[in-house]
């Protein structure tokens, strides 16, 4: 009986609905033809960041961990470049409009030093170990 009432109460604020959904074509707006804008960078980042995230859960080694680093890295820094974008900036604001852009080369350099020593770490422990799976690394407890 509660299903039926609550089938019934959908189908009247769908119809209710319908006269408004009618004027709305299905294919307003191609995102194919449209010019590249912030929201495209910001998907992106998006997409780079949890395909890190994903990355850094689901591998075993550590090579495949510091490449999700990176791409986390890498989606961070389109999205500070977006939002250093002119159309987000207010008139009249007194900066260079690099400050995106001066973020995102810190973060590249951090990135590369933060490589460098994992990378260190990873070849000492390949050597000791014969392997780069994290779930041996169990000797490094101190």
């Amino acid at each position: 009986m509660m299903g039926l009432v609550l089938a019934t109460v959908m189908v009247s604020s769908v119809a209710s609905l319908a006269p408004c959904l009618a004027t709305i074509p299905l294919f307003a707006v191609n995102p194919f033809t449209e010019p590249v804008g912030v929201v495209h960078y910001l998907v992106v980042g998006a997409v780079l960041f949890t395909a890190g995230i994903a990355c850094m859960t689901l591998k075993r080694n550590a090579l495949g961990i510091l490449m999700g680093i990176e791409l986390v890295l890498n989606g961070a820094n389109i999205n500070f470049v977006a939002f250093a974008s002119p159309y987000l900036r207010a008139e009249g604001a007194p900066t260079l409009g690099l400050d995106g852009q001066v973020v995102a080369l810190f973060v590249i350099l951090l990135a590369a030093a933060e490589a460098a020593v994992a990378l260190a770490i990873t070849l000492n422990f390949y050597n000791n170990h014969a392997t780069v799976d994290v779930d041996r690394a169990d000797d490094l407890k101190g």
